[in-house]
C-alpha cells in the first residue's frame, strides 16, 4: 500500500483549467454530434499506473459532491428470506427501506427472482439497460457473478455491496450511491472512474478529482511508484493531462529492475556453485572407494549319469517234454513193485 499520499501532488490551478477547458468544449460541440449534457456527458479520470498490478482490486471512492441525480435508476439485489416467497421478500425489504428513510432505491429484486426470471441472456441485457446503478446485499454478493454475466463488469456496472443490517442504513446507501468506485485490473495498467458530469460547476468537479486521486493512491495495494499519468476526459473529448509523474520515479523503476536482475543472477550463480561443489564431493568420494574385483563364479558341474538298472533275464523254460512237477506226480501214481 502506498505510504505517502503526497507522492501525487495535483496542481489545483492546472486541474481547474483542464475542467473549464473540457466544459467549454462540451458547450461548443454541436447538438447533432453530442448528447444531452446533463444526462450522458460523464466526466471521468483516466489513471495510468507504472506497472500492471498482480491482482484485481475494487476501490470505493467517497466524493464531496455527488454526481447522480434523483432520476437515476438504482436496483438492489437482496437475499431470500427464510419461509418467504420472492414477492413477500420484496415487500419485506421495501418496507425496511421506507422505515430507514431510504428513497434512492428504484427496484428490489430477491436472489431467487434473479436466478429464475433473469436467467436468459436477453433478460440480463434488459436488466443492465434499465438501471444506472446496482447494489447488493453483502450476504449474497459473492453469488452474483455467475448469474449476472460479464456484461455488467464490461459496462462498469457491477453491484456494490451494502450492509442491510446496518443501524445507519440510509447514510451508508447514500454514501455508496453518491460516491464512485474504480476497478483495478491485472490485465493492464490503465483504469477509469467517473467523477462528475458536465452540468456540475468547475469547483465541484475539481474537488471530486482531488478526492478521487488521493483515495486511489492511499488504497492501491502496490509497492513503489504508483501513478504515472492522470488524464481528464469525457465521452466525446480527448484526454487532457492533469498530472505527470516525476522522471525520478522512472529512475527508481529502473533501479528496482536492475536490483531484481542482480539478485536473481546471484541466486543462479549460488545454485550453480552448490551443484559444482556437490559434484566435486561426489567425485572425491568415488576415488576413495576401492574398486571391487568381481568374483568368478564356478562353472556348472557336469551332470552325473545315473546307472541304468539291468533287467534280470528270465531263465528259459525247459525245452523237454513235461515239467518236473508232472513227472513227480506220475511217479507217485505208479504202484510200487
Amino acid at each position: 500500500m502506498a505510504d505517502k499520499v503526497e507522492d501525487v501532488a495535483l496542481d489545483r490551478v492546472q486541474v481547474k483549467k483542464a475542467v473549464k477547458a473540457l466544459q467549454a468544449f462540451l458547450k461548443t460541440k454541436s447538438t447533432s454530434e453530442s448528447r444531452l449534457l446533463d444526462e450522458s456527458q460523464h466526466i471521468t479520470l483516466l489513471f495510468t499506473l507504472w506497472k500492471i498490478p498482480k491482482k484485481t482490486q475494487t476501490i470505493r471512492i467517497p466524493l464531496p459532491h455527488g454526481f447522480r441525480t434523483d432520476t437515476d435508476e438504482v436496483c438492489l439485489f437482496t437475499r431470500d428470506e427464510p419461509n418467504m416467497t420472492p414477492d413477500q421478500t420484496q415487500r419485506f425489504y421495501k418496507k425496511l427501506l421506507a422505515e430507514k428513510g431510504v428513497k434512492n432505491i428504484t427496484e428490489v429484486i430477491p436472489y431467487k427472482t434473479l436466478k429464475t426470471e433473469y436467467k436468459p441472456f436477453e433478460a440480463k441485457r434488459r436488466l443492465l439497460g434499465n438501471f444506472d446503478m446496482f447494489l447488493s446485499d453483502d450476504r449474497i454478493r459473492r453469488l452474483l457473478p455467475s448469474h449476472i454475466g460479464k456484461h455488467f463488469y464490461e459496462r462498469k456496472k457491477e453491484p456494490l455491496s451494502v450492509n442491510l443490517q446496518s443501524k445507519k442504513l440510509a447514510l451508508d446507501i447514500q454514501r455508496t450511491i453518491q460516491g464512485t468506485s474504480i476497478s483495478i485490473s491485472n490485465k493492464g495498467c490503465c483504469c477509469m472512474t467517473r467523477v462528475g458530469h458536465s452540468g456540475m460547476t468547475a469547483d465541484e468537479i475539481s474537488e471530486n478529482i482531488e478526492s478521487a486521486v488521493s483515495t486511489v493512491v492511499s488504497k492501491l495495494t502496490m509497492k513503489g511508484p504508483l501513478i504515472k499519468l492522470v488524464h481528464l476526459k469525457s465521452q466525446s473529448s480527448v484526454a487532457l493531462p492533469i498530472y505527470n509523474s516525476k522522471l525520478s520515479h522512472l529512475q527508481m523503476i529502473e533501479t528496482q529492475k536492475q536490483a531484481k536482475t542482480k539478485s536473481s543472477q546471484q541466486k543462479s550463480d549460488k545454485k550453480e556453485q552448490m551443484l559444482k561443489e556437490q559434484s566435486d564431493a561426489a567425485a572425491e568420494k568415488d576415488e576413495e572407494i576401492p574398486q571391487l574385483v568381481p568374483i568368478e563364479t564356478p562353472s556348472k558341474k557336469a551332470k552325473l549319469e545315473k546307472p541304468t538298472k539291468k533287467r534280470l533275464e528270465k531263465a528259459p523254460k525247459p525245452t523237454g517234454g513235461k515239467s518236473v512237477k508232472e513227472k513227480a506226480k506220475l511217479q507217485r501214481r505208479l504202484p510200487k513193485t
